[in-house]
């Protein structure tokens, strides 16, 4: 016979005494210990001892570090202008609803942002019925403009057919494939200019295929706003360098024609270790972005991509939207506006981050393994941010992808 035990009332009023001392300890620990800020220290010896700090401190189970304002939970009925936004086509559909159902339950339940779906080609009534469903908010489905995706007619196709015969050689992911760079253009050009965008101010881009491992405690758009930010991520790695053998000579070329675009206290740093002489490889993973609208709407935006779409180097070789899209957010913003969304678990095959923090872990009540993070592992580039955001000496990444 199962019986319950009660503790008499002395035991319990000890219990209670021993209890509120530990708790009273540890938040007078809490109150004086010293800062991310404190470590980095301002004397001559202080940039040898930095760099082991910022590492540590950044895998540790411990809070935000205080260079980066901490996270809040938001009142879900002052919402942004904002939208969850997918370039998916019919054939996505199980890894749309997979994305699509992950990133409501995690997240935009308890908001209600709009989702936008685009598609070179027009969706079926059953991709609509099928993600319509998941989705309790509005739903808009969107053509992509025909000059905005295909090819265009200048390039010379016998270069280009070549330069993708080459990197299939060499064995690159997606060497021969036209529709990815098409994808890989659309997304660095012409994404914000789709009419189903124009009343946005902010995106959050979602990938088929992708899992999202953490209950959101606050709004990302609001927090953007708040904290002026302009461009956030969670993943960071090096971009194959074969596939990009001229893009940094022509961001060169443009920097040195437009200086006026270069930002004050800009992460040059995080992509060139160098000062600008060669890029380093490092870029924001763009298949997740949440990022201002506005930025890629912009004179010195839309006058880089023009210049760069120009030298042809999308179709000639493999120019990807990340390390364009990096290369400008690194040049064009004052560091502080790209922000680093630790506490947001994200998949994307084969990579993962997931918090290390335990206390943002167990908060969003993650199911990725923080042991399997990305994060620091030798293609990432999260060293390189560290640094850069920090303001220490840059350091070559620890490997290069051929």
């Amino acid at each position: 016979m199962l019986s319950t035990y009660r503790p008499s009332r002395p035991t319990t009023f000890v219990v209670i005494l021993c209890l509120s001392v530990a708790c009273l300890t540890l938040l007078l620990l809490q109150l004086h210990a010293p800062t991310a800020t404190g470590f980095l220290g301002t004397g001559a010896g202080a940039d040898a001892d930095a760099d082991e700090l910022l590492l540590a401190a950044s895998r540790a189970r411990t809070s935000t570090p205080v260079w980066e304002p901490p996270m809040r939970a938001h009142n879900a009925s002052a919402r942004a202008n904002a939208t969850m936004l997918m370039l998916a086509r019919n054939s996505d559909i199980n890894g749309v609803v997979q994305s699509v159902r992950e990133a409501e339950d995690r997240f935009n339940r308890a908001y209600g942002y709009p989702w936008v779906f685009l598609n070179e080609e027009p969706f079926s009534e059953d991709f609509k019925n099928r993600v319509g469903n998941l989705i309790q908010g509005e739903v808009y489905f969107g053509q992509i403009p025909h000059d905005h995706w295909y090819q265009p007619d200048w390039i010379d196709e016998q270069r280009a057919a070549a330069g993708r015969k080459q990197l299939v050689r060499q064995k690159v992911i997606y060497g021969g494939s036209v529709s990815y760079r098409n994808m890989c253009r659309f997304n660095s050009g012409f994404f914000f200019h789709h009419p189903l965008l124009q009343k946005y101010r902010w995106y959050w881009r979602v990938e088929p295929d992708v899992h999202f491992h953490c209950d959101m405690q606050h709004d990302p758009f609001v927090y953007m706003e708040e904290h002026n930010k302009t461009y956030g991520f969670t993943i960071t790695m090096l971009e194959f360098e074969k596939t990009i053998p001229t893009l940094w000579p022509a961001v060169r070329e443009f920097m040195d024609a437009n200086p006026q675009y270069i930002a004050p206290g800009n992460a040059l740093d995080y992509v060139s270790y160098n000062r600008g002489e060669t890029y380093n490889l490092c870029h924001f993973w763009s298949n997740f972005e949440i990022a201002d609208l506005d930025f890629w709407r912009g004179e010195a935006y839309r006058k880089f991509f023009d210049f760069l779409d120009a030298k042809g180097g999308f179709y000639y070789e493999r120019w990807g939207d990340a390390p364009v899209h990096s290369i400008a957010a690194a040049l064009f913003l004052p560091k502080e506006r790209i922000h680093f969304f630790r506490e947001i678990g994200y998949f994307h095959h084969p990579f993962t981050h997931c918090p290390v923090e335990r206390d943002i872990w167990q908060a969003g009540r993650c199911s990725c393994n923080p042991d399997d993070s990305f994060d620091y592992t030798g293609y990432s580039c999260m060293r390189q941010w560290d640094r850069a955001l920090a303001g220490l000496a840059p350091e070559m990444p620890n490997q290069l992808p051929g």
